[in-house]
């Protein structure tokens, strides 16, 4: 059995559905499919989520919203009516965004978490619907039938594992394909709320795990994950094989072609991932498998960066006599609500790294306003803007040289960097680096390794 998960490209619009739907219909494997909302049909086009944004925004700003609940009726619509559905079919869809308005919830987090999730929540029924007109029995599942709960956190929740008794309990004896939407669960209290955005790969490998599947098929737009961004390098080296944690790495540094999240349930249940292209579905794509089933590791797998990382520098001299100096700057962290990504410290120095994406300015100078009172340090500064390259292959466990190998086309080049940090796993080292050069640099590295091979 196998879990289909499909992204918002994938379902955009008729003609994208359709290639869905003769996806399922070739394998009847593919017993399970998960939904995202519609995403964009052309370059300038609105996710059906950030449009549901906008009404939630509205209607707790209570100014009109007509227009906005206009476009999100007639996005689902052009895809119901390019497989002539019934116009009772897509009028119960309308019903359902019209009353998203006028519900009760508890708070403006659960009123957002609510109207985003619905992105998918109506996509799957009409998906079903879809799927039962053109003649392929199909039943709309809601997570709450699933008993797939999370936390209180609305609008980044956290999966509830006992959730997984129950969707184990779920038949699939039948032959029809029970289509469910992703991203979101319910609270204890029956409020949905919603995984962090991209979150519908959590839930296709929580059903995957759930359900013991033999394999988690991510559909998307690209036919394979590729060594490094395409956008940088130009037809650069797919990735026909990679580890869960050569996965997690690369996610964390900047490869957005599946959730870092959604890898944990994966690996938890040892279930298989394939990426593969909605569009050449044909295509072999890239697998995600335990580290036991790769045969030969390269040496490097792939090159990730990301600037979405601030980091503050700290230096004090004799730091690292300084009992409990870490732990003081943590409780700070905490008294601000901060969480920190990487600390990487010599005998008087100390740089934090942030994901500057979750830090707001009144966090920003609270932390360095109680750093500077609390630390007294020789030297303060905050850098907003911190560029990071993840470097990561299974090969590169104790191979001598791999560093060099990664540092010295950037000597050649002329680019200086801020840090050097190899992870304790020894797949991955991270580079810091000027924002403005990481492009640059990753060039440098790739055309080092990979083709001059």
């Amino acid at each position: 059995m196998k879990v289909s998960k499909f992204g918002g490209s994938s379902l955009a619009d008729g003609r994208q559905l359709q290639r869905v739907f003769d996806i399922i219909q070739s394998d009847e494997d593919r017993k399970i499919v998960v939904v995202s909302a519609p995403g964009k049909r052309f370059k300038d086009d609105t996710k059906v989520t950030d449009l549901l944004l906008a009404y939630a925004k509205a209607t707790v700003e209570d100014t009109d919203a007509s227009e906005i609940v206009e476009t999100i009726k007639n996005r689902y619509h052009a895809i119901g009516t390019y497989f002539k559905l019934p116009a009772y079919e897509l009028a119960d869809l309308d019903e359902q965004i019209d009353h998203l308005s006028t519900k009760h919830y508890r708070s403006f987090d659960y009123l957002y978490a609510a109207f985003a999730a619905h992105g998918e929540y109506l996509n799957a029924q009409l998906v079903a619907k879809v799927f039962s007109h053109l003649g392929v029995p199909a039943r709309f599942v809601d997570p709450k039938e699933l008993g797939l709960l999370v936390d209180e956190n609305a609008r980044s929740a956290n999966f509830d594992v006992k959730s997984y008794t129950t969707i184990a309990q779920l038949d699939l004896s039948t032959s029809e394909r029970l289509i469910v939407p992703g991203f979101f669960g319910y609270t204890k209290n029956g409020d949905m709320a919603t995984f962090s955005r991209g979150g519908s790969d959590i839930t296709g490998a929580i059903l995957s795990r759930g359900l013991s599947a033999d394999l988690y098929e991510n559909f998307t737009d690209v036919s394979a994950i590729y060594a490094v961004n395409p956008t940088i390098i130009d037809n650069p080296a797919a990735i026909k094989q990679m580890t869960y944690d050569e996965m997690r790495e690369l996610s964390y540094a900047g490869f957005a072609v599946f959730h870092d999240e959604a890898i944990i349930p994966a690996i938890q249940g040892g279930i298989r991932i394939n990426i593969k292209n909605t569009n050449e579905p044909d295509a072999p794509g890239t697998f995600i498998v335990p580290p036991t089933e790769v045969q030969q590791s390269a040496p490097v797998t792939g090159i990730a960066s990301s600037n979405r990382f601030a980091a503050l520098y700290i230096h004090r001299y004799l730091l690292n006599k300084a009992v409990g100096f870490t732990l003081r700057i943590l409780e700070i962290l905490k008294r601000h609500n901060i969480s920190y990504e990487h600390m990487p410290s010599g005998i008087d120095d100390l740089t934090i790294i942030f994901d500057k994406t979750s830090l707001s300015q009144e966090q920003v100078d609270g932390m360095l306003a109680d750093i500077a009172a609390d630390i007294k340090p020789d030297t303060l500064k905050w850098i907003p803007s911190y560029g990071i390259i993840m470097v990561v292959g299974e090969g590169m466990r104790n191979r001598i040289g791999a560093l060099t190998e990664i540092v010295s086309p950037l000597k050649e080049h002329g680019i200086s960097l801020q840090m050097v940090n190899q992870g304790s796993s020894e797949i991955s080292i991270m580079l810091g680096i000027q924002p403005d050069l990481a492009d640059q640099a990753v060039k440098a590295i790739y055309n080092n390794i990979f083709k001059n091979k």
